[in-house]
């Protein structure tokens, strides 16, 4: 137990206080097995008056170490290691809770650790090292520190009298720390199989390995929750020296266990995030019931002492709370299978003859016993400090993404209230409102398109009704008239060998297609999303000489009909009429001559809406030029898109938690951060949230074409989705835009413990976007994406608010260097593979970046935000500002006309560029370029 590594040893207060270790036990095995030992009549109440969770608290173990006593599933035994006399070493005994008798259920040779009841309390593991080392094992010399000794352990089962033992594991080192799923019965353990401390988990007859965790460093004491949907365990995360001194020792197969924190991750090791970031040492975490919060035993109060408590924390990292507060050690909490007791070790009492006593100080040698107590909740949990941070990004988040505000679509009530919110709080931190003494910064976007009173179609001179017939929102507007012809599903595309156009003319004519894909077709998702998207069948239809496109789905009679599209969003302008018609509308258009008119009217609505903007004055007495934005995109999708799973009638909201209530609540903690730091601020700190990002970076675009300041945008730090970080790590782009960026983050990182990749260009599909083309070096912080992403399973929940504040915490310290620095030198780099603008997977790029923002009532064709410097539009002379309207013969109305000439272009061939400069067409010769990603 002393030099075990199961969930800490359970002597560890005595060991911790003075941080060395004395010889647990002479090297030699125990001679017989310890009697039954049974508990001593309790006379008082042991919890302290400040433990308002425990009552009934009284102890069940008396004499010697005894710790790590896990319940049976069925509530009416514990198994736990113990050390009492006459063992040498740790053993394994069973205790009968109903009249607390103990029974050895171990060899009574070598050291054991580790155990735990299956599924079903039929049988137990544990771990043990007595084949390889029958005597105790030497402990490791505590003179050096306080280490744990990695022996050789391995994991063995047995029925629940120790009878019927058989090997599970036989790898060579350590193999321990068992713990059981009790759905499945499935067991996670700790091993050096892979050559590093590792989590694994195998079925309970030792098949079916899986490894859980690779990262370097020590992972262990893992539990499942009571679902087996989540693993929690202790870890640490050693960099620079620190992991070269933990390689060092593991080669010695020793670990230093005084850093440690604690981790949550599905069950199958995926989606891993750090929940504490306390100094010191955190260890023995265990679920709650409900699977939403975590008790765990740590030293961080006073981190060089053996001083431990019991704590509570939500998984997200939030609320930290208090649970023990007695002197010495408290730790190894579990629950019992019903929720409704707390098993845990402690030395807070000691046996002294006949005396006992309350130990208010970890002073002298003591026993370490184990302890049940009732759990109590309460209804005001006492929250620590060490998680304000996270408490209130979880809270922003929380109200941000609620049902209630209707997936903070523009034009809904959801996004003006949390908007709202944002200038709240930004007024209770002492922000200054930042637009000319106000705080908002108005501005319209086109949020749908209605059907105007003209839209009509007729049939060989039949007028069609309204209900059999739509418009798609992105269908050119005009009247076309002509004779149709039938061309399959509307596809004229090489990489897929499909050709319906092939051996027909469609020019001056109507065509009519099937929509969506063959369903024979062999088409991979990205293919079948591209070629039956309704834009590129008119694309293709447009520039063979077609005048209009009718689309009926019935290219599968016996599938259900789609429903006739709905004009709830704006979508880009085709350059032809799109109209989709009913199966019965179009019965019989697939044979002989008919000719169709068609009209499409759509009329743009406007909705209004704002971005929100705050100041934080320097304070300083000497000012530098510039002023420092730091923003987020408060806006989401809004409502649509996409039914619940529970109920396909109706409509998902799209709640958008990470994306972006996260970088909201992100930004809202920068500035509580700032406003306290005005004295050392040696320029302004605007605080912005974006309106408008989900339709094209609009609100990014907007400030940065009517800034609320004279002052140039010094630099511009963005939060888009940094509500999610696993694993500890964050992506810091943007890191090639500036020469110094990597000296102000890397110590903002290493200040907040976490891994920062810091790299890239200031190109990306987010609001530091147009800081960037406009001349200002950029960070986007951004914790990663996930299958969530854009869907209505974007929700709270899922949120690691504990990581959020960490990256707001960088946010800050960045904001606060960037302010005092006197120069970022801005630089022109190139976007990332499969970056944003036309960087394409297939056919060739151009190296443009289109603007999504301007007004609709401009003329047809890409207005270009920036290109790409050695891109083929910067080497044939086009720049930023010019409108692109015409690439070889090929008319091009929008950015989806951009990306379907450069999908069916070819690197290394030549062509001319039509655009507008200054208000003068003007014509370029340019070659297209090999796509970016592509060697």
């Amino acid at each position: 137990m002393k030099a075990a590594l199961c969930l800490v040893s359970s002597s560890i207060a005595t060991v911790l206080a003075s941080l060395v270790l004395a010889a647990c036990c002479p090297p030699e095995a125990a001679k017989k097995p310890a009697p039954p030992v049974a508990a001593k009549p309790e006379t008082k109440e042991l919890a302290l008056p400040e433990e308002v969770h425990l009552k009934n608290l009284h102890q069940l173990t008396f004499g010697g170490d005894n710790a790590e006593a896990y319940w049976a599933f069925g509530g009416d035994r514990l198994i736990l290691q113990t050390n009492h006399a006459p063992y040498k070493c740790d053993q394994i005994e069973v205790m009968n809770l109903k009249d607390n008798s103990s029974k050895l259920v171990s060899t009574g040779k070598g050291r054991t650790t580790c155990s735990y009841f299956l599924k079903g309390d039929q049988e137990i593991v544990y771990a043990s090292t007595h084949e390889d080392s029958p005597e105790c094992p030497t402990p490791p010399d505590m003179t050096k520190g306080y280490l744990w000794g990695l022996f050789e352990f391995d994991i063995y089962k047995a029925n629940p009298d120790g009878s019927n033992l058989r090997k599970l594991t036989n790898e060579k080192g350590y193999d321990a720390e068992a713990t059981v799923c009790p759905v499945d019965g499935s067991i996670i353990f700790t091993s050096m199989r892979s050559g590093d401390l590792d989590l694994w988990r195998m079925d309970a007859d030792g098949k079916n390995l899986k490894q859980l965790t690779s990262a370097p460093g020590y992972d262990g004491g893992a539990f499942f929750s009571a679902d087996c949907s989540k693993i929690v365990w202790r870890s640490s995360r050693p960099a620079g020296k620190d992991l070269e001194e933990y390689k060092a020792l593991l080669l010695q197969k020793l670990v230093k266990p005084t850093k440690m924190d604690l981790y949550v991750a599905n069950a199958d090791g995926s989606d891993a995030r750090q929940v504490t970031y306390l100094p010191g040492a955190s260890f023995g975490p265990y679920f709650f019931p409900d699977g939403k919060k975590i008790i765990f035993a740590s030293n961080y109060l006073n981190p060089r002492s053996a001083e431990f408590d019991l704590f509570s924390i939500e998984i997200d990292g939030s609320h930290l709370e208090r649970i023990t507060f007695s002197g010495g050690f408290d730790g190894f909490p579990v629950f019992s299978p019903d929720g409704k007791q707390l098993s845990f070790s402690s030395n807070r009492r000691d046996v002294v003859g006949d005396a006992y006593r309350m130990t208010g100080t970890p002073a002298g040698a003591k026993d370490t016993n184990v302890f049940l107590a009732d759990w109590v909740d309460t209804d005001k949990p006492v929250a620590a400090p060490e998680t304000e941070a996270a408490d209130r990004f979880a809270a922003v988040v929380a109200y941000l993404a609620d049902d209630a505000r209707e997936g903070r679509g523009i034009g809904t009530q959801g996004l003006e209230d949390s908007e709202a919110l944002f200038e709240k709080q930004l007024a209770t931190y002492g922000v200054e409102p930042g637009v000319n003494g106000a705080w908002r910064m108005p501005f319209e976007v086109i949020t749908e398109v209605k059907r105007g009173p003209t839209t009509a179609l007729s049939l060989d001179g039949k007028v069609i009704a309204t209900e059999e017939f739509g418009p798609m929102a992105s269908s050119g507007n005009g009247t076309a008239s002509g004779q149709i012809v039938t061309a399959g599903w509307g596809i004229s595309d090489k990489d897929a060998k499909l050709d319906d156009y092939k051996g027909k003319s469609v020019k001056g004519k109507i065509v009519l297609v099937h929509r969506f894909t063959p369903p024979d077709a062999k088409l991979d998702a990205a293919a079948a999303s591209r070629l039956g998207d309704l834009r590129h069948k008119a694309f293709t239809a447009k520039n063979l000489g077609a005048k209009a496109l009718l689309v009926v789905d019935d290219g599968d009679l016996k599938q259900e009909e789609a429903p006739l599209p709905k004009l709830a969003a704006a979508e880009s302008e085709s350059a032809i009429p799109i109209v989709v018609i009913t199966r019965k509308a179009a019965a019989g258009l697939d044979k002989g001559s008919h000719s169709v008119k068609v009209t499409v009217a759509l009329e743009p609505v406007r909705t209004k809406t704002s971005n929100v903007v705050g100041v934080i004055r320097a304070g300083a007495a000497q000012k530098l030029p510039g002023v420092i934005v730091v923003g987020a995109h408060v806006d989401h999708l809004g409502m649509g898109g996409g039914t619940t799973a529970l109920d396909p009638n109706v409509k998902a909201v799209h709640n958008g938690a990470d994306d972006n209530a996260s970088g909201v609540a992100g930004v809202l903690e920068v500035a509580r951060a700032l406003s306290t730091k005005k004295a050392e601020l040696q320029r302004d700190v605007y605080i912005v949230a974006f309106s408008g990002e989900e339709m094209g970076d609009l609100g990014s675009f907007h400030y940065t074409k009517n800034p609320p300041t004279k002052e140039p945008v010094f630099a511009m730090i963005n939060l888009d989705m940094v509500g999610r970080m696993r694993m500890n790590q964050l992506h810091v782009n943007g890191g090639d835009s500036a020469k110094e960026w990597k000296d102000l983050v890397g110590p903002a990182c290493k200040a907040a413990r976490v891994d920062c990749t810091i790299s890239g260009s200031g190109y990306g599909p987010s609001d530091h976007m147009p800081f960037y083309v406009a001349g200002a070096p950029v960070l986007f912080l951004f914790s990663g994406n996930h299958l969530d992403y854009h869907t209505a399973t974007d929700d709270a929940v899922k949120i690691n608010a504990a990581g959020g504040a960490r990256i707001a915490m960088i946010a800050t310290d960045v904001a606060l260097a960037t302010a005092n620095t006197k120069t970022l030198t801005y630089v022109k780099a190139p976007p990332e593979p499969m970056g944003t603008g036309d960087v394409r997977r297939r056919g060739a790029s151009l190296g443009t970046v289109p603007s999504y923002s301007e007004d609709p009532n401009l003329p047809k064709g890409v207005l270009l935000t920036d290109v790409i410097p050695d891109g083929a539009a910067a080497k044939a002379g086009l720049k930023g500002g010019d409108l692109i309207v015409q690439i070889g013969t090929t008319e091009i109305a929008n950015v989806n006309d951009l990306m379907y000439v450069l999908e069916t272009a070819k690197p290394g061939t030549a062509t001319t560029i039509t655009f507008v400069r200054n208000g003068k067409t003007e014509k370029v010769d340019a070659t297209f370029g090999q796509p970016r990603g592509r060697k």
